[in-house]
């Protein structure tokens, strides 16, 4: 079976075509709807989960400080480079020229 180890094969869902692909699954769920067995949130539900999810995740602290930290890069992110640049320009104009003519 020298296809399967060059990732040629024919077979399965994943050598699909795309559109082949999504009008199959389209197909489930339209029949997954049918028999009853689709379940689709209602915001109270989609509210209770989102809260059940953050709960659990925040009692990761380690987590929690990592993504604090990264926000607060983010954020001061743009002040440090303008800084940056304007000390840039400033050793620029301080800076003397070395005697040649442009």
């Amino acid at each position: 079976m020298t296809n399967s180890r060059n990732g040629n094969s024919n077979r399965g869902f994943a050598s699909m075509d795309e559109d082949k692909q999504r009008a199959i699954a389209a197909k489930g769920g339209r029949a997954a709807h049918a028999s009853g067995n689709a379940h689709q949130f209602s915001p109270a539900e989609a509210r209770v989960a989102g809260r059940k999810g953050g709960e659990a995740i925040s009692q990761d602290r380690q987590h929690m400080a990592a993504i604090g930290r990264e926000g607060g890069h983010a954020r001061h992110a743009s002040s440090r480079q303008q800084q940056q640049q304007q000390q840039q320009q400033q050793d620029m104009a301080d800076k003397p020229d070395s005697g040649q003519q442009r």
